[in-house]
């Protein structure tokens, strides 16, 4: 294991050192008259930040030669599509009404501009690494009628610069709103782009240039939000773990305390509770490649996302570059597969399991067969749309490669350590051959209703700040702040620990000892062929579910485990994250159309799983210490 983890963290250093963004001039230094780079990026509407196409796609006039910027990995999959801008911008050199080009429009070419005009198209530049925007044009609202509407191109951009010494510090556009020509109507045109460049002096050093893009991000009011959000935050779970506290000593100490080790039951009903189930809680649970699969995912999500969040925390994210944060995703995704071999096989070889390679498949496709799977579906609809979000076959190329030479091989590597592990499962109570029928429930300890139990207070920890990482990864802001998101990721972990410690406790109470898997029979509640059967009532759909599962995982026996209870708990969460998706869509932003709602939904239904993945297996654990302590701190004969 430890040669394992060496070969991940210099994986991942190598990586770090080689993330960061790099201008054409390395040292970003000028002379006056020396040409600073910029690029043309991309243009799409506004609020729809996945639909990008390149610069180009409208009939802007070119430069003599094209010249495309070689990218990396993460602009590639941020959909970049930098090439040399027409317009000239030389350092310290002022222009006044300079003519970049003169064009005529034809009446298609026109019309295309009409159409970006009115889904409210913005282009995207950038000027030795920095970003620029700006609207490609206006509309006068005429009349209530959308006839009535006229609109207009803007063709005059006034590029305001600040420098200190030799470096640009700062760089903005403002269009000129009186230099328009109107679109209106589908006629040839005679249209004439101009542009002026002024130059500032600035005592801001190069170092605190991109201090203006983070401030706004985040304006004060945001900060203070984040930070009440942070305080109520800390203080919910301060109130939920002095309560755990409390009735940790009150409770379950009284429990421990009549069970004394020199007892001796004359009678299995004199004991009540979680201590008359105490040679049944640590039966093996059946299709143990099924949950070791499950947990061994889980574990390489969390540490993949202390991982990105430690890249934050040192500031490898260069801002403006989120290229940096997708290309940080992939390659530590890839990584960190052996830590998903290691963690599946390692628990399904203490569970007394016999087929570890299908373990090992399962851990490796648990989450990245259906996230490849809504990756192709959303590939399809991107090449469709012509979108900059298709990637080129290359790119597609280099992640199939680097998914069979890197994360495969460390996924089967983590696998081998894991099944040559000689760790054993340390059960500290007897278990029974034989276990007892789990008594008649109410409604409300059913999977449903204690799922939306559990989810409501992690979400509630975390519900401010999602909005802001809503907006960053959906809208045109940028997330900095990894030191509060930090914060409110570990509050979430204690809360989802908490939450989900404390519904095993209350199940096991009910004396119900299935704490691994909540089973879904046909023919009512049990856990293995031979157990009695509660009642009769029929579970529609079984069938459906027989043939899934079966296809999915090859799960056979008249039985099928179907839920586990404790994993269900912790990953509620992320239902509650996907269930904010909908409110987020529809009521915060104004994303519309087929290709930005699929890639809103199904990127997100992949993020949520991850979450559900992630936060199940948190609460997993977390129930597994309880349950060892509480069964380890009475008499087990």
């Amino acid at each position: 294991m430890g040669k394992l983890v060496a070969i991940i963290l210099s994986a991942i250093f190598v990586m770090c050192c080689g993330s960061q963004v790099m201008s054409d001039a390395i040292d970003h230094r000028y002379k006056a008259g020396d040409l600073v780079p910029l690029y043309a990026n991309k243009v799409g509407p506004f609020s729809n930040p996945s639909e990008t196409y390149c610069y180009f796609n409208l009939p802007f006039c070119s430069p003599d030669y094209v010249k495309e910027k070689k990218e990396t990995l993460g602009e590639v999959l941020n959909g970049d599509c930098l090439v040399n801008a027409p317009y000239k911008l030389e350092f310290r050199i002022d222009k006044d009404f300079q003519v970049a080009c003169r064009k005529n429009l034809t009446r298609e070419e026109v019309i295309q501009f009409r159409t970006a005009i009115k889904r409210d198209y913005y282009f995207q530049m950038y000027y030795d690494d920095l970003p620029i925007w700006g609207f490609l044009g206006k509309i006068d609202r005429l009349g209530t009628a959308v006839p009535n509407d006229r609109f207009f191109l803007l063709m005059h951009l006034h590029f305001d610069i600040f420098f200190n010494k030799d470096r640009v510090i700062e760089v903005s556009v403002r269009m000129d709103h009186t230099h328009v020509v109107d679109l209106t109507e589908d006629r040839e045109l005679h249209v004439e782009f101009i542009y002026n460049v002024n130059w500032k002096e600035t005592k801001i050093s190069f170092e605190k240039r991109m201090e203006k893009y983070l401030q706004s991000s985040f304006l004060p009011h945001h900060l203070y939000i984040h930070r009440s959000a942070i305080m109520n935050s800390c203080i919910t779970v301060l109130i939920l773990t002095g309560c755990f506290v409390t009735f940790y000593m009150r409770v379950l100490k009284k429990d421990f305390m009549e069970h004394t080790y020199n007892e001796v039951l004359t009678d299995d009903q004199d004991e009540k509770g979680w201590k008359y189930i105490l040679g049944d809680v640590f039966q093996y649970p059946n299709h143990r490649s099924l949950i070791a699969a499950v947990l061994g995912s889980g574990t390489q999500l969390f540490i993949l996302t202390i991982l990105i969040m430690i890249l934050g925390l040192v500031g490898v994210f260069y801002p403006y570059n989120r290229g940096n944060l997708l290309m940080a995703l992939v390659f530590i995704y890839a990584i960190t597969s052996g830590i998903a071999g290691y963690s599946s096989t390692t628990f399904y070889h203490q569970l007394e399991g016999t087929n570890w390679v299908r373990n090992l498949l399962f851990a490796g496709c648990l989450f990245s067969g259906p996230l490849l799977f809504t990756f192709c579906v959303l590939q399809t609809v991107a090449i469709s749309y012509k979108a900059n979000a298709a990637l080129p076959f290359g790119t597609i190329l280099v992640l199939v490669l680097l998914l069979t030479f890197v994360a495969f091989p460390l996924l089967v590597l983590g696998g081998i350590l894991g099944k040559n592990s000689q760790t054993e499962f340390q059960a500290p109570c007897h278990t029974t051959k034989c276990p007892r029928d789990i008594p008649p429930l109410p409604w409300y300890r059913g999977v449903l209703p204690q799922m939306a139990l559990a989810g409501i207070l992690p979400f509630a920890v975390v519900y401010t700040e999602l909005y802001y990482i809503f907006a960053s990864v959906w809208g045109h802001r940028i997330y900095t702040i990894y030191s509060i998101l930090f914060v409110v990721f570990i509050v979430l972990l204690i809360a989802t620990a908490l939450v989900t410690v404390a519904l095993t406790y209350f199940q096991l109470a009910a004396e119900d000892h299935q704490w691994w898997w909540r089973f879904w029979a046909g023919h009512g509640w049990a856990s293995t062929v031979g157990r009695g059967s509660l009642d009769n009532r029929p579970y529609i759909g079984m069938a459906m579910k027989k043939v899934c599962l079966k296809l999915c995982f090859g799960l056979n026996g008249a039985r099928l485990d179907a839920f586990n209870w404790s994993f269900l708990c912790g990953g509620s969460t992320g239902l509650y994250i996907f269930g904010y998706c909908f409110y987020y869509y529809y009521a915060r932003t104004g994303m519309h159309g087929f290709l930005q709602t699929s890639f809103f939904f199904g990127y997100m239904a992949c993020i949520c799983y991850g979450f559900f993945l992630m936060l199940g297996t948190v609460g997993f654990i977390a129930s597994l210490l309880f349950v060892r302590h509480i069964y380890g701190s009475i008499k087990c004969d």
